[in-house]
């Protein structure tokens, strides 16, 4: 769910199980990924897994740091996260978003080498592409609700559209 030129690529973690068997991202039922795009003005209405090709007509896209599936996130590996975060590099480099929003702080920071890393705007660029550290929507992230979600990917919004 790439393109080049987009104004964000969110990147998740890895593939779900449920997003490995049905082909669309953040597919389990309990994840706020979809309603937290809509809700924080992302999108106009909330779109559905299946509908994820739309994302595109937004300026949005979809990647993974890691393309393993797994049922939960810490089944992955450091080496994984640091191999997929070169591949990600590689990727962001060569499709230049505006904005790459690691959706999973956890991921970001070990991905990319940066253990003090904190929700929101990195120092850290890819070329002229910057970097939004976003909390993970997975059900299983108590600590954010849909609504403070929201509002901190509304922040990215906000910072897309002015760049």
């Amino acid at each position: 769910m790439v393109a080049g030129g987009l104004s964000v690529l969110f990147c998740g973690i890895n593939p779900g199980l449920m997003t490995a068997a049905t082909g669309h991202h953040f597919a389990r039922p309990g994840n706020r990924f979809w309603p937290v795009l809509h809700l924080s003005g992302f999108t106009p209405r909330q779109l559905r897994p299946d509908e994820q090709d739309e994302l595109l007509s937004y300026g949005l896209g979809i990647t993974n740091v890691v393309a393993r599936p797994t049922a939960r996130a810490d089944e992955l590996s450091r080496e994984e996260y640091v191999e997929g975060g070169r591949l990600l590099v590689e990727k962001v480099e060569r499709l230049a978003p505006r904005w790459l929003a690691v959706v999973g702080v956890t991921a970001y920071r070990t991905a990319f080498g940066e253990p003090k890393a904190a929700i929101g705007p990195q120092e850290r660029t890819i070329g002229s592409t910057r970097i939004w550290a976003l909390p993970n929507p997975s059900g299983l992230n108590a600590h954010w609700t849909a609504a403070t979600m929201a509002e901190e990917f509304a922040r990215l919004r906000e910072a897309a559209e002015g760049s």
